[in-house]
């Protein structure tokens, strides 16, 4: 006999295992609608995603409140609906989502876990954050409702 089979099941196992782990960041990478990527200058019109609600996952569970405490509320799937790379730091960005006047939350996730939440903008049940100091890397977006399990469409629109 060449080899020993017990011995070669325990390397299959421990390969499959170290396989597994080296694809888990690549995992964590997904989203529900897909990514953009954005250096700044970008055209305004490429800034557009789309999407739809329908989560009953408590976006609290991810965070309470952000780092400006504003509550971090409503309801999504448990995986980000997008994910958006900044290829470089911008001073000041805003994301807003328009449903059509959908009662809708936002939930931001970046680099260091640091979060941004954002709820009803003046009269408009939509959600949206302005906020500033984007730092360059990988921020995660979860697009919410206020009860949950509501499915309805959306864009989210980012600007400079």
């Amino acid at each position: 006999m060449l080899f020993n089979q017990p011995a070669n099941f325990k390397n299959g196992a421990l390969l499959a295992a170290i396989a597994a782990i080296v694809a888990l960041p690549v995992l964590a990478e997904t989203a529900n609608f897909g990514t953009l990527t954005l250096s700044r200058g970008f055209a305004a019109p490429t800034a557009v995603l789309r999407g739809s609600t329908g989560g009953s996952y408590s976006l609290s569970v991810i965070a309470n409140a952000d780092r400006h405490k504003n509550k971090c509320l409503g309801f999504a799937t448990p995986t980000p609906d997008h994910i958006i790379v900044l290829q470089e730091k911008f001073s000041k960005l805003t994301l807003q989502v328009n449903s059509g006047g959908k009662d809708t939350t936002l939930l931001v996730q970046g680099p260091g876990n640091g979060v941004r939440c954002g709820d009803d903008i003046g009269q408009n049940k939509d959600a949206g954050i302005l906020d500033s100091d984007w730092q360059a890397g990988s921020y995660k977006l979860w697009v919410g409702t206020v009860e949950p399990g509501v499915k309805s469409n959306y864009t989210i629109s980012v600007q400079e």
